[in-house]
């Protein structure tokens, strides 16, 4: 009798411990999110995005919650010298909380580690040439977003990113894009989106604006997208998120389609910041 019911016992447990953990997971987060907030993070907060200065009252809210619980379920390692602080730390999670606020979000589930170096960091990359030829290249990226649970970032590169905020570049922003991007595969250009948001107007409006920025590339032409959009939609999507956030009035006047779909995926419009 024991070896039918302790299978079943086992079973159930399992399935209980299943069903219970992501009410578990929200009721820690909660916890965390109702301590103080440490006066020395505001005071980075303050000093190193300006983005916080300009965001209302209960956007800044929202983000140090954010922030807290980010802080707490991510780990932080340094590389070639790099020594963690909460300067870095406090940097990184805000910019990459920026993505989170007024949705729903599980603090990107598949993110576990952000490997932090002290500049760019230089990674052989294979390609292949217009003749189909193959060949290795090494490259200095400023960071890199892995579908394994891994982002990595250039420390100099990331600090440039928050001091400048209208630039349109923002290496924390655009990894942490791909990061969205990659909750539901492989990085493709469409994230996971909203109730009542249409992949089929996303898919179109995207793709549009996508080609334009490859003709603009290839011509040469002035565009307010850096050309490595160019290279592929998941880029783009990057890309675009970069200068959603930072030159949010230019691309709502150029690109109000765009615009517009990125202000339903995102939920915040910084064009009133």
């Amino acid at each position: 009798m024991l070896s039918y019911v302790l299978p079943l016992i086992i079973g159930v447990l399992l399935i209980g411990y299943f069903a219970g953990k992501p009410y578990w997971r929200e009721y820690q987060r909660n916890k965390i999110r109702r301590l103080p907030f440490k006066k020395e993070w505001r005071k980075i907060l303050q000093q190193r995005m300006p983005y916080f200065r300009q965001m209302p009252a209960d956007l800044q809210l929202q983000l140090k919650q954010h922030i807290q619980v980010f802080l707490a379920e991510k780990n932080f390692i340094g590389c070639n010298g790099v020594k963690i602080t909460d300067e870095i730390k406090i940097t990184i999670a805000a910019q990459a909380c920026l993505l989170l606020l007024n949705r729903k979000t599980d603090y990107y589930p598949q993110l576990q580690t952000i490997l932090v170096y002290p500049r760019a960091f230089v990674k052989e990359q294979n390609k292949q040439n217009a003749d189909g030829v193959h060949y290795t290249q090494n490259m200095a990226l400023s960071g890199e977003s892995w579908d394994f649970g891994k982002i990595v970032l250039s420390w100099q590169d990331t600090l440039q990113g928050a001091e400048i905020p209208d630039d349109g570049r923002n290496v924390v922003i655009h990894e942490f894009a791909h990061q969205l991007d990659q909750e539901n595969g492989k990085a493709n250009g469409v994230p996971i989106l909203g109730r009542g948001h249409s992949y089929k107007s996303w898919s179109a409006v995207f793709s549009a604006q996508f080609e334009q920025l490859k003709h603009q590339a290839r011509t040469g032409t002035p565009s307010l997208f850096d050309y490595y959009g160019a290279t592929e939609p998941a880029e783009f999507f990057a890309v675009a998120s970069e200068v959603f956030f930072e030159q949010s009035q230019q691309f709502c006047h150029e690109y109000p389609g765009l615009y517009q779909q990125l202000k339903q995926y995102y939920q915040v419009d910084p064009v009133l910041w």
